[in-house]
């Protein structure tokens, strides 16, 4: 009988190669994800190129050992779960480990059934974590809380669309959060007790894409030293969340598309077809029309993937959001970096109410995380905003100052936004109210993204 594919990813770290390859066979064996690493350092590498969850390592390894490796890994991934591997003479070492921050410890020679029930606990907390976050005002989802009508009507498409099992496209700006979005669909659909799987297509090259997808058979080719299952199988009755999917190659474009028509795949150097249930969602910030028209996008993957389509707003277009959303990221922040704020000069909270965030929601998030980190005797200051992005200050009123032109450009989309809404959208009459031509007011509309 088939095993449950499991929704997260583990890393295998061990200098004695048939250890490592006895751990990867117990744990692949169950469903799971993996790769490994020969060192300390080779994990830190493989943690730059590719996302997990879960690390196992060995704690007597030459060069880095498991407790050096566990301090690096803390550093730079707050979040990634560490497991310690150990010997009976080590135990103690072990037990230090879990104080500096390690998940837990299993010895080596002990059942290995006790292993995979503490690979169990750690994907519970994982998924508790991201129910949690999903499903209230807590973490990074807390931008699905809105006051404004054409956020909450987005939301609303998307939650109605989680409902059924069709094709969903996530479109919008880089930073909008369209993960989120997938992830909250996944959580409202009849799959959301099983695994969401992630996977951002810019990040692989094609080979390799291909490879995390489908998964390969040992010796398939150069570097598959092991077995491994892809995420399709891990998606398996659950959610795939194909992210950028406007960077995947023509080419791999139609083995995507035969897996969708299919739902059947074969892993690489394998001939045996293996069964696949997975809702797909994707998301891209690329105007797809537009690469369907330069011939770098196929019409017909295309159209697979967007039964439903969700284009997700900016943020500047529910500035009426952002004193919630900065509250939110700050008191996340003097919590997860231990700081305690007591002021806040006018001039930060004047630039952070008026700028434009072109990195959307993720801009937001890393200039709050950036004041925290900078301030001082519990002071945020303007002098610690992003140089690149500083604003023009008046010291004596603390106000920003904008460009005129752009003033204005703000101003008149504003109007224009109430006066449409006075005519109930009627664009004929906005028009004559306006006195201006129909035309002129279908540009401006579009100009300022009103519609």
């Amino acid at each position: 009988m088939k095993e449950h594919s499991h929704s997260i990813k583990i890393l295998i770290v061990d200098d004695e190669i048939e250890y490592r390859e006895v751990l990867q066979m117990i744990v692949e064996g169950k469903g799971y994800i993996t790769e490994t690493a020969k060192s300390g350092m080779d994990a830190l590498d493989k943690l730059k190129q590719n996302n997990f969850d879960l690390v196992l390592t060995d704690l007597i390894m030459e060069g880095m050992d498991g407790i050096e490796l566990l301090g690096r890994i803390k550093e730079k991934y707050r979040d990634l779960e560490v497991i310690i591997i150990t010997g009976y003479g080590t135990i103690q070492n072990a037990v230090e480990a879990m104080k500096k921050g390690a998940f837990t410890y299993f010895i080596k020679g002990h059942d290995p059934e006790v292993l995979l029930k503490e690979i169990k606990n750690v994907e519970e907390a994982i998924s508790n974590n991201i129910h949690k976050s999903i499903n209230s005002n807590n973490d990074s989802d807390f931008m699905l809380t809105t006051h404004n009508k054409k956020f909450r009507k987005v939301i609303d498409i998307a939650e109605k669309a989680a409902k059924s099992n069709v094709n969903i496209l996530l479109l919008g700006e880089s930073g909008v959060g369209k993960e989120v979005f997938a992830r909250h669909i996944h959580y409202c659909s009849e799959r959301g007790k099983n695994p969401f799987i992630p996977i951002n297509c810019s990040a692989f090259s094609d080979t390799l894409l291909e490879s995390e997808l489908f998964g390969h058979e040992k010796g398939s080719f150069t570097g598959a030293t092991d077995r491994r299952k892809g995420r399709f199988e891990a998606a398996d009755r659950g959610t795939l969340f194909l992210d950028e999917v406007g960077d995947v190659s023509l080419n791999t474009q139609v083995k995507l598309l035969r897996v969708l028509e299919e739902k059947r795949i074969e892993r690489i150097g394998s001939n045996k077809p293996i069964e696949v249930n997975f809702r797909l969602v994707s998301a891209t910030n690329k105007e797809l029309q537009k690469e369907i028209f330069k011939g770098e996008f196929r019409e017909d993957f295309f159209y697979r993937l967007s039964t439903i389509t969700i284009d997700i707003p900016p943020l500047r277009e529910r500035k009426e959001d952002l004193q919630m959303l900065m509250d939110f990221f700050l008191e996340r922040s003097k919590k997860t970096f231990n700081k305690e704020i007591s002021e806040i000069e006018k001039g930060v909270m004047a630039f952070l109410l008026s700028y434009e965030y072109p990195g959307n929601i993720r801009e937001l998030k890393n200039i709050i995380e950036r004041l925290v980190v900078l301030s001082e005797d519990g002071r945020i200051l303007t002098k610690d905003l992003p140089e690149c992005k500083e604003p023009y200050i008046d010291d004596e009123n603390l106000e920003i100052i904008k460009p005129l032109k752009e003033m204005r450009k703000e101003v008149e989309a504003e109007y224009i936004e109430k006066v449409l809404e006075m005519c109930d959208e009627n664009i004929s009459e906005a028009a004559r109210k306006l006195c201006i031509s129909r035309r002129q007011l279908f540009n401006k509309i579009s100009e300022y993204g009103l519609k």
